[in-house]
């Protein structure tokens, strides 16, 4: 099995439970920062769809992270160069992940499967832009009244946005957003005649902020990116949450603009009865004031009385979302699993999780770095971090250098490649552990 398709395998079955995780997360810090508004929220939702496409890609261990961020304040903050005496300090620590073992066919056939998933949701993510290309180049320019185009052009002003085309098209049944690198509302021919200037303002409005947030371009970034997860239901769930705070967000944008939300919840209500009855054709990503299919939720959070929160309630809710995304990507780096085809499916080889106390009670011979004299002399110290296997046999084996001062870097392996260990027994039976060795080489005052 190559290293893509082991990466290929390891990351599709981390996804199927590090997405849960996240948009659990998601949803309970999206609760504590209700009260600051949809801004708040959609910030939430961009950061959990990340966050579900890009961690379970991440091969780094937790307890590696926190040990080389210890050892780095060892060296830099708790000792000073000197010429005086030589202290160094080593600490073995127990890795902490499963590794799934499966057979070698198994394997190939996930990797196919999940490589022909990412190719039809790729396919698909094409055809939804390639149709929403067509209706924009076949679009034609909208035959406006002189009052329509004047509220339009001052709607564009007052977004800030300087590029934007306003097109009509029979395959639209309703207001959308589309474009790249430049706003382009596409709406159904007449569209605009016999609407009250209130709906027209809130129509306007709505899809200027979009330009202006250049929501378009975010929503097709965010579905390129999202394209290994895709296969996901809580990643569909994500996108649908994340939408729907998008429209609220430019719901207060519009509301804003017109006076008020109360009166733009009421054009919003009256044209909703409008667009009932003229079903829209679906694109996959055009941005429409109608788009998420949560105008009920949308029309409470318009008209709920608002109420302003201090800053240290701000900073206390920002801190609890903080520590809620920090503990679960700590969750998830700290359970994730590594995935390998069996030697011997009768028995297995298995890495498993052990306290770094029970490693250290395993030892039985640990040689002592040497300080190499050159160092001393150059004043060079830190912390030389070593990931190694414990073998069945207790003997150190495929020593590798993680990170540190590359003039210390034999010391280090020198001492280590010698030291020896009593065989981790798991329900009897000799087990491999891996591990991280820190080496701290520092001068004394």
């Amino acid at each position: 099995m190559t290293k893509a398709e082991s990466w290929m395998i390891e990351y599709f079955v981390n996804s199927l439970w590090m997405v849960p995780l996240i948009f659990a997360a998601a949803w309970v810090a999206v609760r504590l920062v209700k009260s600051s508004g949809p801004r708040a929220q959609h910030r939430v939702w961009v950061a959990a769809l990340l966050l579900e496409v890009f961690l379970p890609g991440v091969k780094v261990q937790l307890i590696e992270v926190l040990r080389m961020i210890s050892a780095l304040a060892f060296w830099r903050w708790g000792t000073k160069a000197g010429k005086g005496n030589v202290s160094i300090a080593v600490t073995a620590v127990a890795q902490a992940h499963e590794r799934l073992h499966l057979p070698h066919r198994l394997l190939v056939a996930i990797a196919i499967v999940y490589a022909c998933s990412i190719l039809y949701f790729a396919a698909r993510l094409a055809w939804g832009l390639l149709k929403t290309h067509t209706i924009e180049r076949d679009a034609e320019a909208a035959d406006l009244k002189d009052t329509v185009a004047a509220r339009w052009q001052w709607h564009l002003r007052n977004a800030r946005v300087r590029d934007a085309a306003l097109l009509q098209s029979e395959k639209m049944g309703g207001p959308a957003t589309l474009g790249i690198w430049r706003g382009v509302l596409v709406v159904p021919p007449g569209f605009f005649e016999g609407m009250a200037e209130s709906e027209l303002d809130a129509v306007m409005a709505h899809e200027c902020a979009h330009m202006q947030r250049h929501d378009f371009a975010k929503n097709v970034l965010y579905s390129v990116i999202a394209l290994p997860v895709a296969h996901h239901p809580l990643l569909w769930m994500t996108f649908s949450q994340l939408a729907e705070s998008r429209e609220m967000v430019c719901d207060a944008i519009a509301a804003e603009t017109i006076a008020g939300p109360e009166r733009y919840a009421r054009s919003l209500l009256q044209l909703a009865s409008l667009y009932v009855r003229s079903e829209p054709a679906r694109t996959f990503h055009a941005i429409g004031i109608f788009d998420a299919n949560s105008l009920e939720r949308r029309i409470m959070n318009l008209t709920r009385q608002k109420r302003s929160t201090g800053w240290a309630l701000r900073v206390a809710m920002l801190s609890a979302c903080v520590a809620i995304g920090a503990v679960a990507c700590a969750s998830a780096l700290a359970l994730r699993m590594d995935v390998s085809a069996e030697k011997n499916e009768k028995t297995p080889n298995r890495t498993v999780k052990i306290d770094p106390a029970v490693v250290a009670g395993l030892a039985i011979e640990q040689k002592h770095p040497v300080y190499p004299a050159e160092a001393k002399e150059k004043h060079i110290e830190g912390a030389v971090v070593l990931k190694a296997t414990i073998s069945k046999e207790g003997a150190v084996e495929n020593l590798q250098i993680v990170s540190g001062p590359k003039e210390l870097y034999a010391s280090a392996i020198e001492a280590v490649k010698e030291w020896r260990y009593k065989p981790y027994a798991l329900n009897g039976e000799p087990t491999e552990v891996e591990t991280t060795v820190t080496v701290n080489y520092s001068l004394g005052k």
